[in-house]
């Protein structure tokens, strides 16, 4: 069972990040991912939080990432949680209905690990590395439509549970001169994480008791 936390109001709110390799920041410096300039966004806008946890790898499915948080063995409850995860499933042909069921039961266990539920969580959707160096001589139109498709279920099931979805994907088809890509062509640049911070920011902290 997962318990309360002891803390008071004055503690620095902590961060649990869930994820795969869109989290961890493979292909970048630990410091360039976005849990971590997360982190210091908000540190430079003097609303800190404690340096994220994260729980992450590179080719995790759904079941990988669900497994491996139960295997953590957790003991507390965040004050904030986010969740990035459904690449993986699409990459490997793995079915959407399955996806759907799998994703429902780590969305819930994701809110349990919520101090506050549903209300301090929220899921990003499924970055599009179809317009990636990588996916050349792929067929990305293919690759498109299928994201999409998890990430309409991704939303679906997110909204459902009273949880903040935020979409990432159609600023993760922002690709001028591969900027926004790391050096392997296929995961994303330290600009991209970015990116996607600035809209954490604006569609969860802005209005937060964190930012005034």
């Amino acid at each position: 069972m997962i318990q309360q936390s002891s803390s008071n109001s004055s503690k620095t709110p902590s961060l649990l990040a869930l994820g795969d390799s869109y989290t961890i920041g493979e292909g970048i410096e630990r410091i360039d991912n976005w849990p971590y300039l997360l982190y210091k966004k908000l540190a430079d806008t003097h609303h800190a939080i404690s340096l994220p946890k994260i729980i992450a790898k590179t080719g995790w499915t759904v079941q990988n990432l669900h497994h491996a948080c139960k295997k953590e063995q957790l003991t507390k409850k965040y004050d904030f949680v986010s969740l990035l995860i459904g690449v993986n499933n699409q990459y490997q042909g793995k079915s959407s209905a399955e996806y759907r069921i799998e994703f429902r039961a780590l969305l819930t266990y994701a809110i349990q690990l919520s101090a506050k539920g549903a209300q301090n969580l929220w899921v990003l959707s499924i970055p599009d590395w179809s317009t990636s160096p990588f996916a050349k001589g792929q067929n990305k139109d293919k690759i498109a439509n299928e994201i999409a498709e998890f990430n309409n279920i991704k939303k679906e099931e997110t909204e459902k549970k009273g949880v903040l979805f935020i979409n990432i994907t159609e600023i993760s088809r922002r690709t001028p001169n591969n900027i926004y890509f790391a050096q392997d062509g296929l995961h994303f640049s330290r600009a991209m994480h970015q990116l996607w911070v600035d809209e954490i920011i604006l569609q969860k902290f802005t209005h937060h008791k964190l930012i005034r």
